[in-house]
């Protein structure tokens, strides 16, 4: 398992990668996310007030994370394609002094995490969070993307492991 502590905005968190085939309680997944390849190249979305990003994003109202990364990955990329589970990072705010029982989040929830094989790349059409995407060599990913971490690395890793088979 890889752990690694991030600070997003005033909040410190502490992530956990955990591979895996079986989904986290669906009441504590806070977000779905997933790295998409077109055959050996991974696509990035560069988010409208974010900067280059891998789609993802939150469940709507009875949705299954399947069914919200398939979304979210159409909305922002414009892609549609296998997918394959890959496991789920842990989001602790235990150690957070900005959490409370208010915060929008759990103490302790998780992000899921998909990889997509693209069987269809569509026209781009930026109606939704994205302005525009592209695909890049996996080893290229951290140039675009500042906050790559040892976690993102290890889910990396299992993607292209995954892709291989």
């Amino acid at each position: 398992m890889i752990h690694y502590t991030v600070q997003w905005g005033e909040s410190i968190v502490d992530l956990s990668w955990k591979e895996g085939e079986t989904l986290p309680p669906q009441e504590l997944v806070t977000s779905v996310h997933g790295f998409c390849f077109d055959e050996d190249r991974f696509m990035l979305v560069d988010l409208k007030h974010r900067g280059w990003d891998f789609p993802g994003g939150h469940l709507e109202h009875g949705e299954t994370p399947e069914a919200c990364f398939r979304r979210e990955a159409l909305e922002e990329g414009y892609v549609e394609g296998e997918l394959q589970l890959l496991g789920a990072v842990t989001v602790d705010h235990s150690a957070n002094p900005a959490w409370n029982e208010e915060s929008p989040y759990p103490k302790v929830g998780y992000q899921v995490f998909y990889v997509m094989r693209i069987t269809k790349v569509l026209p781009f059409g930026g109606e939704f969070e994205s302005a525009s995407r592209m695909f890049v060599e996996p080893k290229a990913v951290p140039h675009y993307y500042p906050n790559w971490h040892p976690v993102y690395e290890a889910i990396m890793d299992k993607a292209l492991a995954k892709l291989q088979k």
